[in-house]
C-alpha cells in the first residue's frame, strides 16, 4: 500500500454551512505532510473525518486500507487541538492507560522521552504548565507504533523553545514506513520538517504536492506562498 490515506469527493456540511466541499486527496506513506491553511478553514473538521470522529455529508475516506472506524482508529495516532487528559491523573498512570488501551503503545519509548524532557513519571498534570501538558500529549501520541499520525495544532500553544522540541520529537520518532499529518497555521516554524503540504482555504484544496517541487515551480518559499496564498 503506498498511500496511508485516501479521500473521495469528501463533502462535509454543517446545516447550510459548507466546511469541507469535495476535497480529493491521497497521502503517500513515510512523509511528513503540512495541511496549512488559515483559521476556519476546514483542517480540524477533515482530522475529525477522517479519525472517524465526524460522519461525512458526502464521499469516502479510506485510512490504513479501512473505512473510519475500530479497525481504523488502531491504527491511527490522533492528537485533537484541545487537551483531554484527566488533570486529577499522573504521567505513569497515563502511560498505564496508553497501555491497556492500545497494543501499539510503547511504554519505554515514552519513559525515554519523559526522561529527557526531566518530566517526572508522577508528576500531575494539574500541576504542569501548558507547555508541559502538550508535551505530555504528544508523548503519548508519539509512543504509539503506527501507519498514521494525525496532529492538530501541536504547536498553536507553546513558546517557541517549546516548539522545536515537539518538531524534533516528531521527526525522531515516527518510522519511515509512517506518515503525519501536521494541522496548524504557523507555517515557518514547520516548513523546514515537511515534505508534502495541502493548502486548505474555505473548505476547498487550492494547492497540493511535494515541497521540494513546489519551491522548485513557484520559486517561492512555502511560507511565502501560503502568505500571497491566503492574503487579506
Amino acid at each position: 500500500m503506498d498511500s496511508v490515506l485516501e479521500c473521495k469527493n469528501l463533502t462535509k456540511k454543517y446545516f447550510n454551512k459548507t466546511a469541507l466541499d469535495n476535497v480529493n486527496l491521497t497521502l503517500p506513506k513515510g512523509s511528513i505532510v503540512g495541511l496549512l491553511g488559515p483559521n476556519g478553514s476546514g483542517k480540524t473538521t477533515l482530522i475529525k473525518l477522517i479519525e472517524g470522529l465526524l460522519t461525512p455529508t458526502k464521499g469516502e475516506i479510506i485510512t490504513c486500507g479501512f473505512k473510519p472506524g475500530a479497525d481504523s482508529k488502531e491504527l491511527v495516532a490522533y492528537q485533537p487541538d484541545k487537551d483531554y487528559l484527566n488533570d486529577w491523573m499522573n504521567v505513569k498512570q497515563l502511560i498505564k492507560m496508553m497501555s491497556d488501551f492500545y497494543k501499539n503503545f510503547n511504554a519505554d519509548k515514552a519513559y525515554d522521552m519523559l526522561n529527557r524532557l526531566n518530566i517526572e513519571p508522577a508528576q500531575k498534570l494539574k500541576s504542569m504548565s501548558k507547555g508541559t501538558k502538550e508535551k505530555v500529549q504528544l508523548i503519548l501520541t508519539m509512543s504509539r507504533e503506527t501507519p498514521l499520525y494525525m496532529l492538530d495544532e501541536p504547536i498553536g500553544g507553546v513558546d517557541p523553545a517549546a516548539r522545536d522540541y515537539i518538531l524534533n520529537t516528531i521527526i525522531s520518532n515516527y518510522s519511515e514506513d509512517s506518515t503525519v499529518l501536521i494541522s496548524t497555521h504557523l507555517i515557518s516554524d514547520v516548513e523546514s520538517v515537511l515534505n508534502h503540504i495541502i493548502f486548505l482555504k474555505e473548505g476547498k484544496i487550492v494547492r497540493q504536492g511535494d515541497v521540494d517541487d513546489i519551491r522548485q515551480e513557484t520559486g517561492m518559499s512555502i511560507d511565502a506562498l501560503f502568505r500571497e496564498e491566503f492574503k487579506c
